[in-house]
């Protein structure tokens, strides 16, 4: 089945593209192979390796998990053991439609990663939910709002500035900015580089495009 996916990535978003091809080409791969198994579309899959199309989180989750590849490799490398100051915050391309976001943490980091949202009214993971491997994610909300859904588990849980949430990201889900649009501090343990991307799942959640 070929999941929706986004046209086209934010304004900006760091480009992922060279290294999912490579990663493909390293393992002997043609387009047509991995995006049968990810369940996209090959002329999207083709556009996303050229930086020509958004992703996702789900759609990324997947095609991250054919190639044995962690979402924490795509991100760019960052020093350990320095201040990160505000203006320096190095953003990554983790999918969704209508956010930055920025990696606080060294990319090498394997205990915890900790990614910071800033989300349009309206914008979040896709309409897709993910589950990654790692054994807790906590997600606090520091201005705006936004709603995570846990579909065929928990109810959906909507969270306003200075509310949190910790929860298992093993459990499928996906987060949707209010229509103020939100500012979300995340933390995932372990990192996103200690398990391959091969243990996470998807589930879709509604039918309209992420």
């Amino acid at each position: 089945m070929t999941h929706p996916v986004p046209a086209a990535g934010p304004e900006g978003s760091p480009a992922i593209g060279g290294r999912l091809r490579a990663a493909r080409t390293a393992r002997r791969m043609s387009i047509e192979e991995v995006a049968t198994a990810a369940g996209v579309t090959k002329g999207f899959l083709s556009r996303l390796e050229r930086d020509r199309a958004g992703v996702s989180v789900a759609a990324l989750v997947r095609i991250c998990g054919v190639l044995d590849l962690a979402v924490g490799s795509l991100f760019e490398p960052a020093p350990a053991g320095e201040v990160l100051r505000a203006a320096d915050y190095p953003p990554i391309s983790f999918g969704g439609h209508g956010l930055r976001e920025f990696l606080l943490t060294p990319r090498g980091e394997q205990r915890l990663a900790t990614i910071l949202s800033e989300i349009e009214p309206g914008g979040g993971g896709g309409a897709e939910a993910y589950a990654l491997p790692a054994d807790v994610e906590f997600c606090l909300v520091l201005a705006g709002g936004v709603e995570l859904t846990f579909p065929g588990g928990p109810a959906p849980v909507v969270l306003e500035a200075g509310d949190a949430l910790t929860f298992d990201p093993g459990e499928p889900h996906t987060f949707t900015a209010g229509p103020d649009g939100a500012r979300v501090l995340w933390v995932i343990a372990p990192g996103l580089l200690a398990a391959r991307s091969s243990d996470a799942q998807v589930v879709l959640v509604r039918d309209e495009d992420a």
